[in-house]
């Protein structure tokens, strides 16, 4: 988050492959405990500080021990600036982040929120389409199937848009954690989404780089998917293909292509 090359700090600032150069609308990271397994409950920390001026982020992050943690940076695309719109969203042991946007959602955000189940609502606390993103694949199955769920909800929110004249109304790229494994997608309507990379294992990577001492500080199992390099060492980082679905549990990283129902 703070000492590679193209950091979540750095990033805030200058995002060379982001639709928003600058990401200076408050962040968030999420993280789950030590000996975290699926079920377990993250902790977050929000601030609608800019991640480079927030004291409290460099603290936390240099104290805290987690074998799984998301983080995000902001760039606010019109829902008020405020920590319940930062993103990583929890639900139960939960955590969602989104990095894109519902095109038009203003038009037809009553119908989705109509949608999200009852026993569901009251849990929403912000205000953007990411958060009602989220809520909608919790409805629609994701506990139970998370690239079944995430379908559904996209494919809901395509249906939704168009009837509201819209012709591209999915883009970004997700991420979606239970405590033990990672599912990232990077999906749009329009087959143009935002850029994901995942690292290379690290094991080929210290084959290619045997001088290179920080390889050593990670674990066999060590895997990251981000929305840019975190380096410019080749070969480190790989794109995740458009329209793609990734799992990264333990026993590496895995990708299928993504499908939503016409």
């Amino acid at each position: 988050m703070l000492d590679p090359q193209h950091s979540l700090v750095a990033q805030s600032l200058n995002s060379p492959l982001g639709n928003e150069t600058v990401n200076g609308d408050g962040f968030g990271f999420g993280w789950y405990p030590s000996g975290a397994v699926a079920g377990s409950i993250p902790a977050l920390f929000h601030s609608i500080e800019p991640a480079w001026h927030d004291t409290n982020l460099r603290e936390l992050t240099g104290a805290i021990e987690s074998p799984l943690f998301f983080s995000h940076v902001r760039a606010a695309a019109g829902p008020p600036i405020q920590q319940t719109n930062c993103h990583p969203f929890r639900y139960e042991n939960w955590m969602f982040m989104h990095n894109g946007f519902v095109s038009g959602f203003a038009a037809f955000k009553r119908e989705l929120v109509f949608a999200i189940d009852p026993s569901l609502y009251l849990e929403l606390k912000g205000t953007t389409d990411s958060e009602v993103l989220f809520y909608l694949a919790l409805t629609l199955g994701l506990r139970e199937n998370p690239m079944a769920g995430l379908a559904a909800a996209i494919s809901l929110i395509e249906k939704v848009g168009r009837e509201h004249g819209v012709a591209f109304p999915m883009q970004g790229t997700i991420a979606v954690a239970d405590g033990a494994t990672i599912w990232a997608l990077r999906y749009s309507s329009q087959g143009a989404t935002r850029t994901l990379f995942h690292s290379a294992d690290i094991e080929a990577l210290r084959e290619l780089y045997p001088d290179t001492a920080w390889l050593n500080l990670f674990g066999k199992a060590a895997h990251v998917v981000v929305s840019e390099p975190l380096n410019d060492l080749p070969g480190a980082f790989l794109e995740v293909p458009e329209s793609t679905f990734v799992t990264l549990d333990a026993s590496g990283y895995h990708h299928q292509p993504f499908l939503v129902a016409a």
